[in-house]
């Protein structure tokens, strides 16, 4: 198997993995008796327009193929002769390089059988197929039956809906009047929120510019730009181009994400909450940080840096592109956990993979423009810094930063799952821990033993004593409630997540509702509209509406007497009993599994408002009338604005 298909393949899989409702081919299948004993099986593939299905015969190296599989013994049930599959087209395959066969719209397979027992009745087996469509592919397995004494099917025994799936399922359908409101756009500030996570980016990339791994790449930059001897008109061109493949290079990691974000609304929230990806994220922030301590380096194979580097003086615009590339690979130990910040912040972010490719491109124009300087002026270098004591302190900083971070990734995965091993006076005593063992060391008071004792400069120590009053100011929070302690807000659990007592569990002390059904009928029985909240418990930005918009006074007035809140986790992983647990039928009858209290609302509110991100809000009557276009993470003014509007205040 080549690498691009191994690469193809795993991409497929993790896309897989996380799409839940989306089918694109749906299946019916029937049976016909031929004579005493043999039949022949039919399956029948309706394919959503914009997707092809592959079929049975697929070249060495090309896309999966259509199998069927069944669970049969050799002497009970003979397969007579190959499945044999309806016209297909046949056409040339760009990304495969190679021509394939495919159907679109609908296929049909047929396969004959005998029974050579009279006394099986029953059938089971699964299809494992890929389908496509112009931006992504998906592998599916489909478990079949077919029951020769009553009802055939191919659909997957856990799709056989019950009364009660029926009936759950209409419960979680709501009828809304004035539903056209939610297709205006109302999304207050969004230009604002892109500008500052470029800012963000920018941010990265610049602190990547101190580190170890970036600043051994200066003088390589400059021998070879200065080798190259280009005129000054060619000179301008090569150093454009070379900020232009760097800032390319980092926007392209971003790219993914959009082909998964399409595939399923809900994938960047399951993604970002999930509690194995969120664990993962802690281990490795934890070993990103050790090596940030300098006891071991992270860095990809040395032999691909090599590799890029030959590759560099082929051609001009060639050679600049890999000089571009070797700058990635070489830095990668340093702006690794950078990068990995910025990735896992914004796929928790309200535009998903739109804010992230802004992240990435704030982040590779950072590194890009001075890098773009130094080939275009190579006589800069004379005047830049040398490395010392103050690069390594840095990586030192870099490394507590990503513990701090480490510890957010714990948070999330203890919040969505109700572990209650870090409620917020214990995460935020474990920042203060960090700061003050920060700040012990750049006062010189311990070294890592890997290090030499050298007096810290004066500069040193008024970086050492900041964080020391960093660890001071951060105490305040442990007696403080949330909406006096705003400068974490987002980063830290929220209030009633705490160790200490709490009147309830909803922000802020107000009166809440975690439930649609009973929030209705309180809304109902006191004659107030709602408040529709989705909201999670790992959203960031739920945080800062709740503790600086809701915690205004006048907004905070509204919130206690002319709502009702309804506030819905759609992350919350904690599992419902049983008997509250069903399959959700969509309209063209695919099926989502209800077993979470985060399936029940995600699927609530991506169905009935056509929308998987977090905040959201939604101003309805008790009569369930949307009062206004939703609004989602904006300003304190804009909130106090938009709540004033729907109520008529």
């Amino acid at each position: 198997m080549s690498i691009k298909q191994i690469l193809f393949s795993v991409f497929i899989f993790f896309a897989s993995y996380f799409v839940n409702s989306q089918e694109p081919v749906k299946w019916q299948s029937s049976f016909e008796k031929i004579q005493n004993n043999e039949y022949v099986l039919s399956f029948n593939a309706s394919i959503d327009p914009g997707w092809h299905l592959y079929g049975i015969d697929m070249p060495k190296d090309g896309p999966l193929p259509t199998i069927f599989n069944y669970d049969i013994d050799n002497n009970e049930i003979q397969l007579i002769g190959q499945i044999t599959q309806s016209n297909s087209i046949n056409e040339y395959d760009k990304f495969f390089e190679m021509d394939l066969n495919f159907f679109e719209d609908e296929a049909l397979f047929k396969q004959t059988i005998v029974f050579n027992d009279s006394l099986i009745n029953k059938i089971t087996g699964e299809i494992q197929y890929q389908v496509c469509d112009d931006k992504a592919c998906i592998f599916r397995t489909k478990p079949f039956e077919f029951n020769f004494y009553g009802i055939t099917t191919i659909e997957e025994k856990n799709k056989i809906f019950s009364k009660r799936d029926i009936k759950l399922t209409s419960e979680l359908k709501i009828n809304l009047k004035n539903k056209n409101l939610l297709t205006e756009s109302n999304k207050i500030n969004e230009s604002n929120s892109l500008f500052n996570i470029f800012l963000l980016g920018i941010i990265g990339g610049l602190i990547a510019l101190l580190t170890p791994c970036i600043f051994p790449m200066i003088p390589l930059t400059v021998s070879y730009f200065i080798k190259s001897g280009e005129k000054s008109s060619k000179g301008i061109f090569n150093s454009f181009i070379y900020g232009f493949f760097i800032l390319t290079i980092y926007f392209s990691l971003s790219l993914p994400f959009h082909f998964i974000d399409s595939i399923s609304p809900e994938i960047l929230n399951n993604i970002s909450t999930n509690v194995i990806l969120n664990l993962t994220f802690f281990v490795v922030f934890v070993v990103f940080a050790f090596s940030f301590f300098g006891y071991f380096d992270l860095s990809l194979p040395s032999s691909w840096g090599n590799k890029l580097d030959k590759s560099s003086n082929k051609g001009s615009i060639v050679g600049i592109f890999f000089m571009a590339l070797t700058l990635a690979i070489v830095s990668f130990s340093c702006t690794g956990p950078i990068l990995g910040s910025l990735l896992a912040g914004s796929l928790t972010s309200l535009e998903g993979p739109n804010q992230l490719s802004v992240a990435m491109t704030g982040f590779g124009f950072a590194l890009a423009f001075p890098f773009a300087l130094l080939a275009l002026f190579p006589n800069i270098l004379n005047k830049l810094p040398k490395s010392g004591v103050w690069m390594k302190n840095i990586k030192v900083i870099l490394g507590f930063f990503e513990l701090a971070l480490a510890l957010k990734f714990l948070s999330n995965a203890d919040m969505v799952s109700h572990w209650g091993i870090l409620p917020r006076e214990v995460f935020l005593g474990f920042w203060i821990l960090l700061s003050l063992i920060l700040s012990f060391y750049l006062l010189g008071l311990f070294k890592f033993p890997h290090e030499l004792k050298i007096k810290p400069e004066i500069k040193q120590k008024i970086i050492g004593y900041l964080f020391l009053s960093i660890s001071v100011f951060m105490t305040y929070g442990l007696r403080s409630d949330s909406t006096k302690f705003k400068i974490f807000s987002g980063f830290l659990p929220p209030d009633f997540y705490s160790i200490q007592s709490k009147e309830n569990d909803c922000p802020l002390n107000l009166e809440c509702y975690k439930d649609y059904n009973q929030g209705l009928q309180v809304a109902k029985i006191k004659n107030k509209p709602i408040l529709l909240d989705f909201t999670g418990w790992a959203c960031v930005n739920c945080r800062k509406i709740e503790e600086n918009v809701w915690s205004k006074p006048d907004i905070y007035e509204i919130l206690s007497n002319e709502v009702i809140i309804i506030s819905l986790y759609v992350d919350d992983r904690k599992k419902m009993s049983i008997k509250d647990q069903f399959n959700f039928k969509f309209d063209d009858g695919g099926l989502k599994k209800i077993k979470t209290i985060g399936d029940k609302w995600s699927t609530f509110q991506s169905y009935n408002f056509s929308s998987a991100s977090q905040p959201f809000y939604v101003l309805l009557s008790n009569n369930q009338e949307v009062l206004n276009p939703p609004i989602q993470y904006t300003s304190a003014e804009n909130y106090f604005n938009w709540l004033k509007q729907g109520l008529r205040l």
